[in-house]
């Protein structure tokens, strides 16, 4: 086995084959850039397509806060209906219960608006971007059969 050892008879890796942090995988809450001013959101977009990787980016809208990512900037697939179904309905579940006052859902785009404090919207979009992230890996992985005609 390549980059796991048995350390008193638990695995362990070593530090050359665990992953790198880095825009590949989904950014933690703190990590989500302030895109609130246009020069930020263009450098952040810019930086996300140079890097193959989905644009996520939170930013202040007088008193409040928006999430917006963005697959677009990213080559991988398309998610599927059934994936898109399931951030769909959480976003339908953050306006229900008014966290949320408007937004826009596509398969490959998601905006969120009306966020009361940036803490709300760090946790919104890093969790966003871990399901948007998630979701496309699986497909990847595991590809939706086509129904027949």
């Amino acid at each position: 086995m390549t980059g796991v050892r048995l350390n008193n008879s638990v695995s362990a890796c070593n530090d050359e084959s665990m992953p790198r942090p880095g825009t590949h995988l989904p950014l933690p809450a703190a990590l989500i850039p302030d895109c609130t001013n246009p020069e930020a959101h263009h450098a952040a977009y810019r930086s996300a397509k140079t890097n193959d990787a989905t644009f996520v980016c939170i930013a202040r809208r007088g008193p409040r806060w928006m999430v917006e990512l963005d697959a677009f900037s990213s080559s991988g697939p398309t998610l599927p209906e059934q994936a898109a179904a399931v951030l769909q309905s959480a976003v339908e579940a953050l306006v229900s219960d008014g966290t949320v006052t408007q937004a826009n859902v596509a398969p490959d785009y998601i905006s969120m608006r009306a966020i009361e404090s940036e803490q709300k919207a760090r946790e919104i979009a890093a969790a966003f971007h871990a399901a948007m992230y998630g979701l496309r890996q699986l497909y990847i992985a595991v590809p939706v059969p086509r129904r027949k005609a």
